[in-house]
């Protein structure tokens, strides 16, 4: 460091700065909740802009998906929401359970996309379909969200033995699957089981070259069809916590290189990168704080200072 010349400031320091100057009401409100002691009230109030008088959420919510209408990714993003404050209870998720029922597809699952997305802007490689098909991306978060918080509803029940029949049948898999299954597992009630899928799950993650470990080593890794230049997975992909069944799929060698390589990461603007495909103005910028959040939260379940 030159003579004179500040340090750098701490990530977190960094990293609020971006969030103030970049990022919607809502990401705001969970970086003040998370970090700054906010409340979680106004995190569901600036969540309720996005619902919808059908119970689902639409307008946005998830970045990819444009327009006002419901949508299974957004209704899953908005859980997620209510479980990060620790509200994932009540009548509000009730409503949304009844709406998950009224969208489900003829095996009791969810489709990525609904087809009232028809006529809006969406991420190209989106299709939208008049039965689209049961999709594990998106029910097998909702799923095992709602195990962990100990949600009770008719539509779990069939949901559930569809996440688990997708899951212990897997094998050529891709890294957002691989990870919803994870996820669905990290809540699943049956414990026992979900520890031995998990194992096979990890194996298959693996072998077919779903992670990156080795950061350094990234460039030469290919990424799965369809994903975009250096849209790699790492582990804290799969184990955004230590607590994450993913989390014994990985040497301590190997968890603490992905971490240093998501330290890294972190631009010169205080956020993190998004790795995605980007397709609109809009949705680079509404991303960014989401994942921003996303590793911050993850640096903080490891243990990283943040400053």
């Amino acid at each position: 460091m030159a003579e004179n010349e500040s340090p750098p400031a701490p990530p977190l320091a960094r990293a609020e700065q971006f969030v103030w100057l970049t990022a919607r009401v809502l990401e705001q409100r969970l970086f003040a909740y998370h970090f700054l002691g906010g409340g979680a009230d106004p995190v569901e109030t600036a969540l309720t802009a996005y619902r919808n008088d059908d119970d689902g959420y639409g307008h946005a919510l998830e970045p990819d998906l444009r327009g006002p209408v419901s949508q299974p990714l957004h209704t899953a993003h908005a859980l997620k929401v209510l479980d990060r404050v620790e509200r994932c209870d009540g009548r509000r998720v009730e409503r949304i359970c009844r709406y998950l029922t009224r969208i489900s597809t003829p095996d009791g699952a969810l489709p990525a996309v609904h087809p009232s997305l028809r006529g809006y802007p969406a991420a190209p490689w989106i299709p939208v379909v008049d039965a689209p098909p049961s999709s594990l991306l998106a029910t097998g978060p909702v799923v095992g969200l709602l195990h962990r918080n100990q949600v009770w509803h008719a539509w779990l029940f069939r949901a559930t033995d569809y996440c688990w029949a997708v899951v212990e049948s897997l094998e050529q898999t891709h890294p957002y699957e691989a990870a919803a299954a994870v996820a669905f597992l990290d809540g699943a009630p049956d414990r026992p089981r979900a520890a031995a899928a998990a194992q096979r799950l990890g194996r298959l993650v693996r072998e077919q070259g779903l992670v990156v470990l080795d950061p350094a080593r990234a460039a030469e890794t290919p990424v799965p069809e369809g994903y975009a230049p250096g849209e790699h997975h790492f582990a804290y992909h799969y184990a955004a916590t230590p607590r994450s069944l993913a989390r014994s799929w990985f040497t301590d060698q190997e968890v603490d290189r992905a971490l240093d390589h998501l330290v890294a990461l972190q631009g010169e603007d205080g956020g993190w990168p998004v790795t995605w495909r980007l397709w609109a103005p809009g949705t680079a910028l509404e991303s960014r704080p989401m994942v921003t959040l996303e590793a911050l939260l993850t640096l903080r379940a490891y243990g990283r200072p943040l400053g």
